[in-house]
């Protein structure tokens, strides 16, 4: 867990201007900055860009957010992610509860993680130099009829033939980098090895994998002609795991956004040929299954992924990888789908014999999750005997059981339930499901909270835009606050716990950020600060005394009318009500005293 100390300290020193201005071109207009919105298709620029709350707002669409947001939504990344991108180009290292490591130790690794990344960096812009010269490359890519505009977009290279090559642009050969980053393979530690140290990657077109900050993190190279084998990748190294990366999510972020949907295949060419067919929203899984963490990370791009195999039992066993993957993600605000191809085919070969307007139909009538579940579990399965219905049953129980509870899996338990003659209860029953959905009375409506209005609400704009002024509210008026509101658990007193929490420096930007991840009431309060101006905290701070002292009159009339509805048969009533007297006075009196000074 990231303190909150270091999210607000981040924050301050990180400037939203630069982190979105790398990804979105910025003009400036007025105090803000303007551009097209990276979230939605728009010709006209509504997404501002506020460097005093360093936060971000797109009047079109609504998106809004603090620097980690931008990431976060922009990027795919999490929000641990996010947080060390950002600490990184600040200099700040981020403290984790189950970082053990010793300071120097913790630099230590930080530094030769950047020495990969360089070294892979050299690399890819050596690799893309010598495809420009090769003219058995460059030819042979035409033939897959790739263009050089596609080709650069994807940072496509060529490792020339040649047992060393990379020495021309790392002539410290022997440099640990190299074979760390599983550029160099070195055998000199086994016992009668010819030659010590050579280039994994020899003849083939070099594929740069990138991660979702555009870093080349690893290679996968394709002979050119025949050999084997045909697909060469890099080895697991501290910058690449295979199993959390997918080739061209860089690159098809925005395409993805457009489109709607995410489409995997199964191979770099795949996603390159795609491409330059007109569908840049490809991507590929690199030489492994399908995973959980693919499949929240497409989920993060979008809420539609679309699965394509080839039809043959090969790419029938990677599609049930990948259901396997999605189950435990899959739910009612997502759409996940399987588009199975002829044999013969795969999306390259497809689209350039029946055109984009048949593959695209194809994409529109992919398989749903829900359909593909129920196959896999009844297609081998004789569904006219008791035994074929129960072993149907048993092949479907612990993929139900990986489902979350929602309305898909009751849909899919009451399909089964059809198919195998039993009922959605005894199916839920039967495999212990956890929340039950079809046996759960449903709960009557919680009465919603009316929002807050008047003074309430009032307040609430001032300590959202300026929550540094919730660490100068005094007893008295924290009292006040408290009187103001009818339940223990408001918004307002939640806000002034979290602002008074942030301390003095709090800003808008640390305190949305806060809340972003904590208590989501806030988020159209928030939303309507970002796109308005930005106020003066000096005004602020003037107009939250008032609604305090307005606050405090309103609970002290609302004393006294009981008091003299009681009848002031006390002595200790009579006292009270003559103490409300003098405090009405006293805050009359500092009213009059403010407007004097305003004129």
């Amino acid at each position: 867990m990231i303190p909150q100390s270091f999210i607000q300290d981040l924050l301050n020193r990180v400037d939203i201007i630069d982190v979105v201005g790398r990804y979105v071109q910025l003009k400036k207009g007025g105090v803000n900055f303007m551009g097209l919105c990276p979230f939605h298709n728009e010709k006209s620029p509504s997404f501002t860009v506020s460097p005093t709350k360093q936060f971000y707002h797109c009047f079109g669409c609504g998106a809004h957010g603090t620097a980690i947001g931008f990431l976060i939504e922009y990027s795919g990344m999490g929000f641990v992610e996010a947080v060390k991108d950002l600490a990184q180009g600040v200099g700040m290292v981020v403290p984790e509860a189950e970082d053990k490591l010793p300071p120097a130790q913790r630099a230590e690794v930080q530094a030769k993680t950047l020495a990969l990344s360089e070294v892979m960096s050299r690399a890819c812009d050596y690799y893309r130099h010598q495809l420009r010269g090769s003219q058995r490359a460059v030819t042979y890519l035409k033939g897959r009829g790739l263009s050089g505009e596609i080709a650069a977009k994807f940072g496509m290279g060529y490792a020339p033939e040649g047992w060393d090559g990379l020495k021309a642009v790392f002539p410290d050969y022997q440099n640990d980098a190299l074979v760390e980053s599983g550029l160099v393979i070195d055998k000199s530690e086994e016992e009668g090895a010819g030659r010590k140290r050579y280039d994994r990657f020899r003849d083939r077109i070099m594929f740069p994998i990138r991660n979702v900050k555009g870093q080349v993190i690893g290679f996968g190279g394709r002979v050119l002609d025949q050999g084997e084998p045909k697909y060469l990748n890099s080895p697991e190294t501290p910058l690449f795991q295979k199993g959390s990366e997918l080739y061209g999510l860089f690159e098809a972020r925005q395409a993805i956004r457009e489109a709607g949907y995410v489409l995997v295949t199964e191979g770099y060419m795949d996603v390159v040929a795609l491409a330059q067919l007109g569908f840049p929203q490809a991507v590929a899984t690199l030489g492994t299954a399908c995973t959980a963490i693919h499949v929240q990370k497409l989920l993060r791009q979008t809420d539609r992924v679309i699965f394509s195999f080839d039809g043959d039992s090969a790419g029938r066993r990677a599609a049930r990888r990948a259901l396997d993957a999605c189950l435990p993600y899959a739910g009612d605000n997502k759409t996940i789908q399987f588009l199975f191809l002829p044999t013969e085919h795969d999306p390259d070969s497809y689209v350039r014999e029946y055109g984009a307007d048949a593959f695209a139909q194809q994409i529109r009538d992919a398989m749903p999750l829900s359909q593909f579940l129920l196959k896999e579990v009844t297609g081998e399965n004789n569904l006219n005997t008791p035994e074929g219905r129960a072993r149907a049953q048993f092949d479907a129980k612990s993929l139900l059981q990986a489902l979350p509870a929602s309305a898909l899996r009751l849909q899919i338990v009451r399909g089964l339930a059809q198919l195998t003659q039993t009922t959605p209860a005894e199916i839920e029953t039967l495999f212990e499901l956890a929340q039950p959905v079809a046996r759960i009375r449903v709960a009557p409506p919680r009465s919603s909270r009316p929002a807050p209005a008047g003074l309430e609400r009032q307040i609430l704009r001032l300590l959202v835009a300026h929550p540094a002024l919730a660490s100068e509210l005094d007893d008295v008026a924290l009292q006040a606050l408290e009187q103001l509101v009818t339940e223990p658990d408001a918004m307002l007193l939640r806000l002034v716990r979290a602002g008074r929490e942030l301390g003095a420096q709090a800003n808008f930007a640390a305190l949305a950020e806060r809340l972003r991840a904590a208590d989501d009431d806030f988020d159209e309060l928030i939303a309507g600060i970002a796109a308005e101006q930005e106020s003066e905290i000096d005004a602020a701070r003037l107009e939250l005394a008032g609604a305090v002292r307005q606050t405090r009159m309103k609970n002290l009339k609302q004393e006294q009318e009981q008091l003299a509805a009681s009848g002031l048969q006390t002595e200790q009533a009579r006292q009270r009500y003559r103490e409300i007297n003098l405090q009405q006075e006293q805050l009359r009196q500092q009213a009059q005293m403010e407007i004097s000074q305003r004129e």
